[in-house]
């Protein structure tokens, strides 16, 4: 795909579903499952592609990074800009994943733990330049996760796109803190009394 800059309208576009099918849930948790993390639109997707390749295409990257399984739709379609493979980092072991591993770890606040992703050593070399993407930016520890992979594996991160920020939570500065080029498409700036105030 020839290269593209960014548009506007694709930006309006991804606003009014948030604001149309989005749904709060107490003052932190925005659910955008009906297009973007369980059914899947896959037009939208397209646009959200397109948006972050009008961001971040005039880098020469190697790999997307995103972990499973949220982030896997988005980086898949937004590949086909970018032309590069996808890698995801998987939160379960199985016998099928190699056994030797890059590992990082996550601190879910959900779940008030903390757990490993993990990226096969083979799809993932020292030297290569890589786009990490994913849905939410919430307190930053999935991308600190996928950060600490690609650290242990000598590439280099080269930034990190998310869908929707949720700029009222640490995650966004933390990264930024780390060096993390950070660029969400949308930033929630609150969702107080069941309100989405972007």
């Amino acid at each position: 795909m020839s290269s593209t800059s960014l548009n506007n309208n694709d930006i309006e576009i991804l606003r009014h579903a948030i604001l149309d099918q989005g749904r709060v849930i107490g003052n932190d948790i925005l659910k955008v499952d009906s297009f973007l993390n369980h059914q899947l639109d896959v037009s939208l997707l397209n646009t959200i592609g397109r948006a972050f390749y009008a961001h971040f295409g005039q880098l020469k990257i190697d790999k997307i990074l995103t972990a499973e399984v949220s982030g896997i739709a988005i980086a898949a379609i937004a590949a086909q800009y970018f032309k590069v493979p996808v890698v995801f980092a998987k939160k379960t072991l199985s016998k099928n994943l190699d056994p030797d591993t890059w590992e990082g770890s996550v601190y879910s606040y959900t779940k008030g733990q903390t757990y490993q992703i993990r990226v096969a050593r083979r799809y993932l070399q020292a030297d290569e330049k890589v786009l990490v993407l994913d849905d939410f930016l919430a307190n930053g520890e999935a991308i600190k996760g996928m950060k600490e992979i690609i650290d242990l594996a000598g590439a280099q991160m080269v930034g990190a796109g998310v869908v929707i920020e949720k700029s009222f939570q640490p995650g966004a500065e933390k990264l930024r803190e780390l060096g993390v080029d950070v660029h969400a498409l949308i930033r929630v700036v609150s969702l107080d009394n069941g309100q989405i105030n972007l």
